[in-house]
Formats: C-alpha cells, structure tokens, sequence
C-alpha cells in the first residue's frame, strides 16, 4: 500500500497536494523551503533529524548528525532536519554523498544548508531555508533521529509522506494519505480538463472564473 501510493503522489505536485490538503481542511504545507540543488517532484516517507543549539553535551556518543537517518532510510525515505535557525549548515557534502549513495530521496532542512555545489553536482534533491558556509561542530548538535518534529507549525511524524518541489514542501499524515491523494488526483483532473478547454478556445475569464474559484469545494 505504501508504495502504491508514492507511487501515485510521485505523479502529482507540491501545489496540488496542499490545495487538496485545503479541501480536506488538513494543514501539511509548508512555504520558504526552497530548492537548493536537484530537480523536479521528490515525494518519501519522512525519516527525521532534530536538531538544536550549542555542542553536544560531554559524554553524547560521536555521531555525526544526520548519519542515523540514512541509515535508518532507504529508496523511499525523505530526510527532514528539525533546525534551530542560527547560521550553522544542517546538511553538509559527506552527507549529501552517503544519502545518494543508499539511494535516498531528498532532504529538506528546516535551517541553512552548506556544500550546495556539491549536492548540484549530483543532482541530488535538497530543500532548505537558506545557505551557509558555517559548519555546524561546535553551533548545533543532533537530539535524536526519528522523533516527531515541527516545521513552521507543522508537527511532522516518522513514516509521514511528503512531497516537495519548487513550490514549497507539503507534509501528510500516514492516516490522511489515501483521501488526501485521491483529492488530489481528482484536482490535477480537473486541472488537465480547464487546459484542454483554454487550447479550444473558451476564454480563460470563463475557465477560470466558473471552474477555478470553486474547484476545491466541487472537488470534496
């Protein structure tokens, strides 16, 4: 089940997931993520990094962050960083290079980025608020991988599915995904009939005017 349906939110975007989640009257999207490196829609089960200010405590084990999460992921996992906001990279090159390596999907960061030439040079899909030169040894620190997460007001769950894309990152809960992308399947239907509609003619005051502004109720 959980394939199939990355499967079918692989086939649609970031905007259609959020106007479905709007339909639904769920919140999961999230704006100011923008693409750093990479292209087009990547769409995963989410694993996660928490992370927070200062060094890590005398005596935490010395593991660098965001190294259990690819371990813990696979083809179909996307990373999600948990940040605090100072100016220290929450993703770095060594990791940009194991992600890929085991085949990761991508990683959004909720916090600054460094190394992003190295991730463009491998095509390898990143999403984060900003970039840095400033390494993060002795600014922040890793609190655990795997734990619930809140980016921008969205509380982000392990196993959650989220898609991201030029636009912005839109998050679903596990229990939610079904009826959530079948909304959105049923939308970029809708979407791919009022184009077909502009390219016979009917004026876009019309397309858009009687169809778009009530699609998402018409869609429920």
């Amino acid at each position: 089940m959980s394939a199939e349906l990355l499967e079918r939110l692989r086939q649609l975007d970031a905007c259609t997931v959020s106007d479905a989640l709007d339909a639904l009257g769920l919140l999961g999207a999230v704006t100011g993520i923008a693409r750093r490196s990479g292209s087009g829609v990547v769409a995963g089960r989410v694993v996660t990094v928490a992370l927070a200010e200062g060094p890590a405590p005398a005596g935490a084990p010395k593991v660098h962050l965001g190294a259990r999460a690819i371990e813990a992921g696979d083809a179909n996992s996307l990373i999600v960083v948990s940040h605090p906001g100072i100016d220290a990279g929450g993703w770095g090159g060594v990791l940009t290079q194991a992600a890929r390596l085991v085949g990761i999907q991508g990683v959004i960061v909720d916090g600054p980025l460094r190394d992003m030439d190295e991730a463009n040079g491998l095509d390898f899909p990143i999403f984060a608020r900003a970039t840095t030169v400033r390494t993060a040894r002795g600014r922040v620190h890793e609190v655990a991988t795997n734990v619930p997460v809140t980016i921008d007001a969205v509380i982000v769950t392990p196993g959650d599915y989220v898609i991201s894309d030029g636009s912005g990152a839109v998050f679903i809960t596990a229990d939610n995904a079904e009826k959530v992308i079948r909304t959105g399947e049923r939308i970029a239907a809708k979407e791919r009939l009022m184009i077909e509609a502009l390219k016979t003619g009917k004026p876009v005051s019309q397309v858009l005017g009687a169809d778009y502004e009530d699609m998402l109720e018409a869609i429920q």
